[in-house]
């Protein structure tokens, strides 16, 4: 096995057709800060980078928007979700839905038992899990 000890997770990258939108959902909603977002003229696109944290500590999101995509992206069978820590799952569930983020999973316990958990979808329809976390 390869030693890895400096090795970590930097960030995951998602396509995002509407950046405004998708900034007021991880910032304003689920509380991340906006850590630096660039155009890129040349290529056409915006990077925004949110988090909980600072880069050099923390992963992040990093949101790619595609200043041409008219059309929604197909989110695809392979990517499964991001996982957000909150202390109130239900609570953080009834702030959403009162800003009409759709909840496919309400909060509640695991079927197999566990903690506390719902899922979200932010306005490109990817899937986000709330964990309970105290």
């Amino acid at each position: 096995m390869t030693e890895t000890p400096t090795y970590r997770l930097l960030h995951t990258m998602i396509r995002v057709r509407d950046l405004d939108k998708s900034l007021d959902f991880y910032t304003r909603l689920l509380g991340m800060t906006l850590i630096r977002k660039k155009d890129y003229p040349s290529g056409r696109f915006t990077l925004a980078f949110v988090g909980y944290g600072d880069e050099e500590n923390t992963a992040v999101v990093e949101l790619t928007h595609n200043w041409d995509q008219a059309e929604p992206y197909e989110l695809g069978s392979g990517f499964g979700h991001l996982a957000i820590g909150v202390p109130d799952v239900y609570a953080c569930c009834e702030l959403l839905a009162a800003e009409g983020v759709n909840i496919p999973r309400p909060a509640g316990p695991m079927k197999h038992g566990g903690s506390v958990i719902a899922f979200a979808e932010d306005p490109d329809g990817y899937k986000i899990e709330i964990c309970e976390r105290k």
